[in-house]
């Protein structure tokens, strides 16, 4: 009997693995794979940390041939009717709208063991073998890290799952059966109430929406909504999933970008999950969306503009960020780096731009656009206003006459205060408010 074990795990998962692989052995051994080769079958067991997740920049998987799905598309996963499949019923957790984005990138022959593992880990189930149709067209214990990982991108609903076991079954040296568990955080009754609480903050959240809001308006709607409510917090416990941010109302990243993503395909809106890394190395994550047809990409953990804001001025500078609400390959870019899990749409459009919606966006000086945008701004009882500038000589031109000039006095009236001011040359973008500091 041989097994394999990821290293990277703590050791007290590691003992409880060979544990769960011995029991397996013994079970199967005398069931369901009774012939003369029966004696010489071997389990191998494996496991994969949800936590890894972040860590990886690269991957190393395939990507999916084929067109690029549409965050739109309507995609319904069949289950795989194989006889060693787990066929306990439709997955108990999962909510309906789900931007099934992952699932659409995947070939035809991953999709059969993606239906499986979505059962066992919408069930919350544990020792289920995956079809036999999967392996008979090839698929191994290789493609599961992939797999796993698309079922989570397309479902932020599983809050409760922490990462997977899988037990490998031999004859001379082909694999035979494959058997799939999930690592659950807590035990299917305290899920249930667990979800209950989420639904509930979530209904009460989407409640507050206003009436006939457009597809750009739900977006921005969600993401001031989770910034003003949620605090960064590396020490808040679930952080890696949306019970960190509809209860408890601390997150990191993947709690904002999975919380962004469950509102949004509850309003309608296509959206889901992207991994990756940021400038300074770390991994993050984010979010794809689809308003009026065309993609878009959405940061909402920067969106809190004290999560990468330091110093004097901190304290005071406006609560939202709208430098990452709805923007296209090129910004992003600047900043994030997307892992290659799954093909990505290159977002050209700009119409669902914050700073384009919001009348601030620059392609050239414009004195007479700069006094509507800050007197708009006063309109709507704005105490800051952000200036987004399209490409490199606009800003700089932007930056040179407002600030080194101090042309901003013409636009902002400073009272008995002073005009303070935030640059992010990254996103070529110059916010200004008045502060009495």
């Amino acid at each position: 009997m041989g097994k394999k074990v990821s290293w990277k795990l703590k050791r007290a998962l590691f003992l409880a693995v060979l544990l769960v692989g011995t029991c397996l052995l013994t079970s199967c051994g005398e069931g369901e794979l009774k012939d003369a080769g029966a004696a010489s079958q071997q389990p191998e067991t494996g496991t994969e940390s949800l936590a890894e997740s972040l860590e990886k920049a690269e991957r190393g998987t395939e990507r999916a041939e084929g067109e690029q799905p549409s965050l739109g598309e309507s995609v319904t996963a069949e289950s795989d009717s194989g006889e060693t499949a787990a066929e306990e019923g439709p997955p108990y957790f999962e909510e309906e709208g789900d931007t099934l984005y992952a699932y659409g990138t995947l070939s035809e022959t991953e999709q059969l063991w993606y239906q499986d593992v979505n059962r066992i880990l919408g069930n919350m189930l544990t020792e289920q073998a995956l079809g036999q149709e999967g392996l008979e067209q090839g698929l191994t214990e290789e493609n599961l890290d992939k797999i796993f990982q698309c079922v989570l991108n397309d479902h932020p609903e599983y809050f409760y799952v922490e990462g997977y076991t899988y037990t490998k079954f031999t004859r001379l040296n082909g694999l035979v059966k494959l058997t799939f568990s999930g690592v659950y955080s807590c035990s299917r009754t305290q899920a249930e109430v667990r979800m209950r609480q989420i639904r509930l903050a979530a209904e009460q959240i989407l409640g507050g929406a206003p009436e006939g809001m457009d597809d750009y308006e739900k977006v921005k709607f969600v993401y001031e909504t989770l910034v003003a409510n949620t605090e960064y917090d590396l020490e808040a416990s679930d952080n890696q999933n949306i019970y960190s941010v509809f209860v408890n109302r601390a997150s990191v990243c993947q709690g904002y970008a999975k919380a962004t993503q469950y509102l949004l395909n509850r309003m309608g809106i296509p959206c889901t999950m992207v991994l990756g890394t940021v400038e300074t190395g770390e991994g993050h994550a984010w979010n794809l969306v689809q308003v009026d047809e065309e993609y878009y990409y959405v940061d909402t953990t920067w969106g809190d503009a004290s999560y990468r804001t330091e110093g004097e001025l901190s304290e005071y500078m406006p609560e939202i960020n709208y430098d990452y609400l709805c923007v296209n390959t090129e910004q992003l870019l600047r900043t994030h780096v997307p892992d290659d899990l799954i093909p990505l749409p290159d977002c050209e459009s700009l119409e669902a731009n914050y700073y384009v919606r919001e009348g601030t966006y620059f392609t050239s000086w414009d004195e007479e656009k700069l006094q509507q945008a800050f007197e708009g701004a006063k309109e709507r009882g704005m105490k800051d206003v952000t200036l987004k500038c399209s490409d490199d000589a606009v800003y700089e031109e932007m930056e040179g006459k407002l600030i080194e000039d101090q042309g901003i006095f013409q636009y902002l009236e400073n009272a008995e205060g002073k005009i303070a001011y935030v640059r992010n040359e990254k996103q070529l973008s110059l916010t200004f408010w008045v502060t009495n500091r």
